[in-house]
């Protein structure tokens, strides 16, 4: 268990007020608040988050542009989908996700609505509020929506290794031990209160269960600042920086995750040393990094 700086908490808020909603625009979680009603945004959060890889404006061009093939409706046309609507997505490609993963996912999205009312009642139901965390929570809710995705004419849910590449992207686990970034990403947004920011739908999960999302970004960076000294970016990584950021924020320690990940997008933090950039950052007293480019 890594022990951070116990002066780092006041930078970190300082860094927190500093990257707020002004700096919507640079993150999926901007297209999910084009939406007003909390159906839209749920499944417009889900799709997001489930596309959050990548680079980030090749990320919200293929975001609008699914907007546009959903009618701006998101939850409506989840919940209406028929096999013909498939060529709403045709010729969508994101990566490795093209268009008939896509509509997989949509149409399970839909069977998860018809059948629980909404996928926050989904996740209610498999929802642990004793838990220290949502790992197990959110490994049933994994369950129930992949259990939704049908492959051709079948009517049985196919098993994990059937999947294509592009569907089984939606649908990581933690038991798998694998980072589950994009999961809680859309779980963050879910569950932290609106803020400007997140969009505090999932009600009344609490946002002190909630594990960092977990990219490349917030993993260089929270190495930087004490926050782990794991190399592999992975579940126990996630959970070990949640962990050591709870000693500044017990209640929400997930909130310092948008400017982290920031300080990455914006390139304000570099992969090497920049003297220049490092001073410019409220954190260089408390980064290895920064303190190695103010020795230089």
């Amino acid at each position: 268990m890594s022990t951070p700086d116990a002066a780092l908490g006041p930078f970190l808020n300082e860094v927190a007020a500093t990257y707020g909603p002004e700096y919507l625009h640079t993150d999926p979680l901007g297209e999910v608040r084009r939406f007003t009603d909390p159906h839209d945004r749920e499944v417009a959060a889900f799709l997001a988050a489930g596309l959050a890889f990548g680079r980030v404006d090749g990320i919200l061009l293929h975001l609008r542009d699914l907007w546009e093939r959903l009618d701006h409706a998101p939850a409506a046309c989840v919940d209406h989908w028929n096999t013909r609507d498939a060529r709403r997505v045709r010729g969508f490609v994101h990566r490795w996700v093209r268009d008939d993963d896509l509509a997989r996912v949509l149409a399970a999205l839909g069977r998860v609505r018809s059948q629980h009312g909404s996928l926050r009642e989904a996740f209610l139901q498999g929802y642990s509020p004793d838990d220290p965390d949502l790992a197990a929570s959110l490994g049933r809710f994994v369950d129930t929506v992949r259990g939704a995705v049908r492959l051709g004419r079948s009517r049985r849910a196919p098993a994990e290794t059937e999947l294509p590449r592009g569907v089984r992207t939606f649908f990581a686990a933690p038991a798998r031990g694998g980072a589950c970034k994009r999961l809680n990403l859309f779980l963050r947004w879910m569950v932290r209160p609106d803020d400007g920011l997140d969009l505090g739908w999932f009600h009344p999960v609490r946002p002190a269960q909630l594990v960092m999302p977990l990219d490349t970004h917030v993993a260089r960076i929270s190495r930087y600042l004490g926050l782990s000294a794991r190399r592999t970016p992975d579940w126990r990584m996630a959970r070990e920086i949640t962990d050591a950021l709870r000693r500044f924020d017990p209640v929400d320690p997930v909130r310092y995750d948008f400017a982290l990940s920031r300080l990455g997008i914006l390139d304000a933090c570099p992969r090497k040393r920049d003297a220049h950039k490092c001073r410019a950052c409220s954190l260089v007293t408390v980064c290895t990094l920064g303190r190695s480019s103010r020795a230089a």
